[in-house]
């Protein structure tokens, strides 16, 4: 969405709480402090009080725009900046763009990323998920001596691939080039949904203990490819 579309749909402060009262409560409006639907709408203003446990609320409790001064416009015209720049925005720009001060800009644009990263924000892969790694890399320099051995072992950069059933697909690179089984689970949960998913792998002994957390089906290469729905044929 570019910042002209949001001039349109989102002209005043009320049209931006209702979207955002459409997004996080699908006209059933929730206290964020109890979890009750327990509430009654408070006249002449877009807040809410719980019945439960006598708080007043509005949709933006929680949220990054919570106890903000600024008008939701201008968040929502920052959304659309961040997301759109294809090589990121600076603070000043960001400030220009907005009219507001660099130290209000760098905090709404720190906010906006961080949210980014939240695991809550992300849409997590679900359903059967497929995971293999692979290694990346060239042969080695030259006068470097020696070569690439292939597979693990391999100097190379370790690189996790995970594929969604006919769905999306992800990648990640293995830091440090440890791929062992802390690395493993760290990185299935930040990516996979573990309360509805059923993770399958090749035998790999780095994937041993996800079963405590997660299903998980094993493919075991020296035996057999495919076995039911049980294969890695869709990530490699």
């Amino acid at each position: 969405m570019n910042i002209i579309r949001v001039y349109e749909l989102f002209p005043t402060e009320k049209d931006c709480l209702a979207h955002l009262e459409h997004i996080r409560w699908n006209g059933k409006p929730k206290c964020p402090y109890c979890q009750s639907y327990h509430i009654t709408p408070l006249a002449k203003e877009q807040r809410y009080h719980c019945n439960t446990c006598n708080t007043s609320f509005s949709v933006t409790v929680g949220t990054i725009f919570h106890h903000t001064r600024l008008p939701l416009q201008k968040w929502f015209l920052a959304l659309a900046l961040i997301l759109n720049a294809k090589k990121g925005i600076s603070a000043r720009q960001l400030s220009r763009d907005l009219r507001v001060n660099k130290d209000t800009a760098w905090r709404i644009g720190m906010k906006i990323r961080g949210a980014m990263f939240e695991r809550e924000q992300r849409e997590l892969l679900t359903g059967i998920v497929e995971v293999d790694e692979t290694y990346v890399g060239g042969k080695p320099r030259k006068g470097g001596g020696g070569y690439n051995k292939r597979g693990r072992g391999t100097k190379k950069t370790p690189v996790v691939g995970m594929a969604e059933r006919n769905g999306k697909f992800r990648a990640e690179v293995i830091k440090n080039k440890k791929l062992n089984s802390k690395n493993l689970k760290a990185l299935v949960r930040r990516n996979v949904d573990i309360n509805n998913t059923t993770l399958i792998t090749d035998e790999y002994k780095g994937y041993i203990g996800i079963q405590m957390i997660m299903p998980h089906k094993v493919v075991d290469h020296t035996i057999w490819y495919v076995n039911g729905d049980a294969h890695t044929n869709t990530v490699e």
